[in-house]
């Protein structure tokens, strides 16, 4: 075979694998960033620690989410790379909300 029909074979059999595997990884994406907020959100409002020390409640596996604090909303948001943004409000009564999943 020729190299660039191997190299257009590789691209076509990848772009497949990433549509296949979209729906499964986007989900996770989304779970752990909303997981990340809300710990995050429970730990810095509610707990009073800092946030850099919050990801020490993270599971095994969440690694990739990073946390960002907005401390004149009382907020915190959480990310994975390139797919997924969430972010949970400390409400007085109500502890650390998530914003509604679009």
């Amino acid at each position: 075979m020729r190299p660039r029909r191997v190299a257009l074979l590789a691209l076509v059999a990848a772009g497949i694998g990433i549509a296949v595997a979209w729906e499964p990884l986007h989900g996770y994406a989304v779970t752990g960033a909303a997981y990340g907020a809300r710990v995050g959100c429970s730990c810095r409002f509610v707990g009073g620690r800092a946030l850099s020390d919050c990801t020490k409640d993270f599971e095994p596996g969440m690694a990739l989410i990073t946390l960002r604090e907005d401390s004149e909303a009382r907020s915190v948001t959480a990310r994975f790379p390139l797919l997924a943004r969430q972010t949970a409000t400390y409400r007085k009564g109500w502890g650390c909300v998530l914003e509604p999943w679009k």
